[in-house]
């Protein structure tokens, strides 16, 4: 890996990890494509990145988090079955969906159609997607952490399986999208420490150029972050996950295209 490929991934990482098109597929697939070999230094690289991320949404909502703790609260709940289930799950996942390339495009693809069923579901009915964070219960907090628990499977996406969650629990997609930014900090953390204690020895044996690196792609990844979240937020203000749904749909198509 050169420098320039370290940057490129860190911002693929940045934009993606919020987005509900699922950034480990997106890196996975890039790596792929730009010939690197799956090391064991690219693996926690890809874990290591994501804290330049996790960084971009604690600079942009940690005011907000610490004003509302009742939402904390319900965060915390709704970690619980996703912790459960990654854990128990964590190698099943890893040697069954990360070894097959179809199997993740094909995930990738379905959650792609679901957007856009749930989409034209609730298109005439828009004004029932009125819930704020605030009105969620304990229970629909358990339910958007099982949501979550599914996004262990590349493909899925984390966003993607909470935001799909909310709103068929008619949460309004500006918060849906915010409770999952929010989710995303002790998921992902959590989900690092895991990955970062079983590869615990590359931390002993990485010079000075791999240091660069993963500080080029922690700062890629914290920049394309702060700028795809604010984004984000306003694109929904006025939009809706149409745009994601047919986004899957064609890179999949495309995708299988080229390995056919």
């Amino acid at each position: 890996m050169n420098m320039l490929q370290a940057l490129l991934l860190g911002v693929i990482e940045g934009v993606t990890e919020f987005l509900p098109v699922s950034s480990t597929f997106h890196l996975l697939i890039s790596t792929r494509l730009l010939g690197l070999p799956q090391t064991e230094f690219s693996k926690f690289f890809d874990v290591f990145i994501q804290a330049g991320a996790i960084l971009a949404v604690f600079v942009l909502f940690a005011r907000e988090w610490f004003t509302h703790l009742d939402m904390l609260k319900k965060v915390a709940v709704s970690f619980i079955p996703t912790a459960v289930v990654g854990f128990l799950l964590h190698n099943v996942i890893k040697d069954v969906f990360f070894s097959s390339f179809q199997a993740m495009v094909i995930v990738f693809m379905v959650v792609g159609v679901l957007f856009l069923v749930i989409e034209q579901w609730i298109c005439k009915t828009d004004d029932q997607l009125k819930k704020t964070i605030a009105q969620m219960s304990w229970m629909q907090a358990v339910l958007i952490g099982l949501a979550q628990a599914l996004a262990i499977m590349p493909g899925v996406s984390r966003a993607g399986a909470v935001i799909i969650a909310m709103l068929l629990l008619g949460f309004n997609r500006e918060d849906a999208a915010k409770y999952s930014f929010t989710l995303a900090v002790p998921t992902i953390l959590a989900a690092a420490a895991l990955d970062l204690l079983k590869s615990r020895d590359i931390l002993f044996q990485t010079g000075g150029a791999d240091v660069a690196l993963l500080l080029a792609g922690t700062v890629a990844a914290f920049v394309s972050a702060f700028i795809v979240v604010k984004w984000f937020i306003h694109f929904l203000r006025t939009q809706t996950f149409r745009l994601f749904g047919w986004y899957r749909l064609v890179v999949g198509a495309v995708l299988f295209w080229l390995v056919r």
